[in-house]
């Protein structure tokens, strides 16, 4: 029996896209934060993660590209945040960095607009602006 992963299938399209819009140096990452219900295993394991820094409610994904910080969480459609996350979004947000929940990868794209980050697609535009209207110049100059 095939699992369904709803909110892994939105996470993968989104990184795919981001790895497609966002200039090469950006970086994009998931932090691998989740154990999975279960019993002692799954707690003992669940205890050396965060011995190890694992921060419970850390986002999905963070997206560091042109020195800014994006934490991503990414939800279902009728995904909610726990505890955890609301904690984290708050303590992220309090300290200056962007923080959205996206269900999409069109909310992921809007979050980027939302926080200021340029796309290669934004910037290609600008550029051709900015092109057009130097070449105006030099033709009424």
């Amino acid at each position: 029996m095939t699992r369904r992963t709803p909110e892994a299938d939105i996470q993968r399209a989104i990184v795919h896209i981001l790895r497609i819009v966002l200039p090469r140096d950006a970086i994009i990452h998931h932090s691998a934060n989740e154990v999975g219900a279960g019993g002692k295993a799954a707690r003992q394991h669940q205890a050396i993660l965060t011995g190890m820094g694992v921060f419970p409610g850390f986002a999905d994904l963070i997206v560091l590209t042109g020195g800014q910080v994006l934490f991503l969480e990414v939800k279902s459609p009728s995904g909610r945040l726990s505890p955890a996350q609301k904690a984290f979004r708050d303590m992220v947000k309090a300290q200056g960095f962007g923080w959205a929940l996206v269900r999409s990868v069109e909310d992921a794209l809007g979050a980027l607009a939302d926080h200021g980050i340029t796309t290669r697609v934004q910037a290609m535009n600008a550029r051709k602006r900015h092109n057009a209207s130097a070449a105006l110049r030099r033709k009424a100059g």
